[in-house]
């Protein structure tokens, strides 16, 4: 186990036993310092805020981990795009191997995984990769005439003024174990989302969101609340990408399952809701940079298994070498996912475009 996963592993409590609660003692203290800095830097951070020169729209989470923020940003670029227009997705390439030159191509290398899939699965709308998203914003709206930027993991983006703040909670545990990093997984205090106007709830179904909504309007009473579940979306082989088949395309098929993504469990439901039988399943951490060596692992698990297929996410999928695509032949499958809202559509729908009335 790596530091990094310790850590984790201690501020998601999975990790227990005497010597563990001393050092959960000590994050505790960390955690009251980095409370200190964080809650400095919103006000400070909020006193004066950047305008820019189009609609900003903000998508976040306040934990760590996966939430459905990549979806959600599809979502919101295609429904905007299908209305007429110009939207630009920022992100900071989080984790990105190595940054762009001037007259790079995008790719995973430059880009990052989220924003490389992002890029693949809306075409034409740009997906601009800068840590500054003032910066990155200013060059939109010049470079591509953009009216609508919509910042990707924007919550903590405290500088900018935004005309539209989404935040997106996991219905099973929305504040973690409601400690601050490094002692849980909050990114900043929870009173601090008094500023949000939409909340979306993942996966409802996998805890009762009563009391969590009742606080969720305590602390913005103007916002909307709405529930919405990840959704299969179609299946296609990694080698040919614009083949899409229909989520049961591999009902009854066995599979091995792999990926790193923030939220490994949403995508095991997904699989089994597509009535695809689990062989086996490798999961690696967020953002995992694939290595030969793992996908021999997995090559040789799916013949042990007699599995029928490989299957992972499309963010896994950017992120596999080049030069091991092959192991896998014909045999790796994509399963791409989505976000249906289950409440209140017209209405989340009418608050983007109310965005252009003013």
């Amino acid at each position: 186990m790596s530091f990094r996963d310790y850590l984790y592993g201690l501020a998601t409590d999975r990790i227990s036993g005497p010597v563990n609660c001393a050092v959960k003692i000590f994050l505790h203290f960390l955690s009251f310092i980095y409370g200190l800095i964080i809650a400095a830097l919103i006000f400070l951070r909020r006193l004066k805020k950047k305008h820019l020169a189009c609609r900003v729209i903000s998508v976040g989470n306040i934990t760590l981990g996966g939430t459905g923020k990549t979806v959600m940003v599809e979502l919101i670029a295609g429904y905007l795009k299908g209305h007429g227009h110009k939207v630009a997705v920022l992100s900071r390439g989080y984790k990105r191997p190595r940054p762009a030159g001037a007259d790079s191509l995008p790719s995973y290398q430059t880009m990052g995984d989220e924003p490389f899939m992002i890029s693949q699965k809306l075409g034409n709308v740009p997906v601009l990769v800068d840590p500054d998203r003032a910066r990155s914003a200013e060059n939109a709206v010049i470079r591509y005439a953009a009216d609508t930027v919509i910042l990707d993991d924007g919550l903590q983006q405290w500088g900018i003024k935004k005309d539209l703040e989404i935040v997106m909670l996991d219905a099973a545990r929305p504040f973690g174990n409601r400690h601050l990093i490094p002692r849980g997984t909050l990114r900043q205090p929870v009173r601090s989302l008094n500023t949000a106007d939409v909340f979306v709830i993942t996966d409802p179904q996998a805890a009762d969101t009563g009391a969590l909504k009742e606080m969720l309007h305590k602390i913005s009473p103007r916002a909307l609340i709405l529930d919405a579940e990840h959704s299969a979306l179609g299946i296609y082989r990694l080698s040919r990408r614009q083949e899409v088949f229909a989520p049961g395309f591999l009902n009854g098929k066995s599979a091995v399952l792999f990926c790193g993504i923030g939220n490994p469990g949403s995508f095991r439901v997904l699989s089994a809701g597509c009535g695809i039988k689990e062989s086996a399943f490798f999961g690696f951490a967020d953002h995992y940079r694939y290595e030969e060596d793992d996908i021999e692992r997995i090559v040789h698990e799916t013949a042990s298994k007699g599995a029928d297929v490989v299957l992972t996410t499309e963010k896994d999928a950017v992120r596999i070498p080049l030069a091991a695509r092959k192991r896998f032949g014909e045999n790796i499958f994509i399963l791409s996912a989505g976000l249906k809202i289950k409440n209140e559509e017209k209405r989340f729908f009418d608050r983007l475009l109310q965005l252009y009335s003013a």
